[in-house]
């Protein structure tokens, strides 16, 4: 299946959905940015669905199925190859966070604290399920699926895909500060790097999938935690 130009369209679309989610909050509400950085998981989940439904539209204009779009194999998978690619991309994952933030902040470890804030107990309980779930569709839908198989080239392959990937989370909250978007940024750089490269390597979307959905998954916990206790 060929992708044609849209794949530049859709890889930059989720970074704009959150500046013109995070814009138009901040402007109805009339609260500043950074007082509205700990509903990020709200938004993303509202952008999840958005991106669902357009990547939805296109695999019925394409003639095909999202897992077709994705290339998701269901011959069975070890379970023991699959526990070792989620250990190792919790192990990017954290790794590239406390290098970013040692990097922007001069912290190691370095954890940015609004991206755990508390919020309504109900609603981080409605996140424990929501926001894994949609994000795993919608992100590996755009930067695997229309991302890494919309190029012929290997390196553009993993490379293009891989930065929007991550730039996305510049925006995620969005906060008009140079370091803490470098900070976003260079924290998901290197597993998306990876992330592509072993998709378009060994196509490894299952594996992908489920150590994608456990990294958000350990997230919404933490945010669970904390509205249920928080800080004084």
């Amino acid at each position: 299946m060929k992708y044609d130009s849209k794949k530049w369209f859709i890889l930059p679309m989720r970074c704009f959905l959150f500046i013109a989610a995070f814009s138009f909050c901040s402007m109805i509400t009339r609260q500043d940015l950074t007082e509205l950085t700990h509903w990020w998981t709200m938004l993303a989940s509202i952008i999840n669905i958005i991106t669902i439904s357009v990547l939805w539209f296109l695999c019925r204009r394409g003639n095909t199925t999202y897992l077709e779009m994705i290339h998701y194999e269901k011959r069975p998978k070890s379970i023991f190859k699959g526990f070792l690619f989620i250990v190792i991309m919790l192990l990017i994952g954290m790794g590239g966070m406390y290098f970013a933030g040692g990097l922007c902040y001069g912290e190691f470890p370095y954890l940015a604290p609004m991206m755990i804030a508390p919020i309504s107990p109900y609603l981080a309980l409605f996140n424990i399920v929501m926001l894994p779930l949609t994000t795993t569709i919608a992100e590996d839908g755009v930067y695997l699926g229309y991302g890494v198989n919309g190029f012929t080239s290997k390196w553009a392959a993993v490379f293009i895909p891989a930065f929007f990937y991550a730039l996305q989370h510049s925006f995620i909250p969005m906060i008009f500060d140079l370091r803490f978007m470098t900070y976003r940024f260079l924290s998901f750089f290197p597993l998306t790097i990876w992330i592509c490269f072993q998709y378009r390597k060994k196509g490894t979307v299952a594996y992908i999938m489920a150590g994608h959905w456990v990294l958000n998954l350990a997230t919404t916990i933490q945010i669970a935690i904390m509205s249920f206790h928080p800080p004084a």
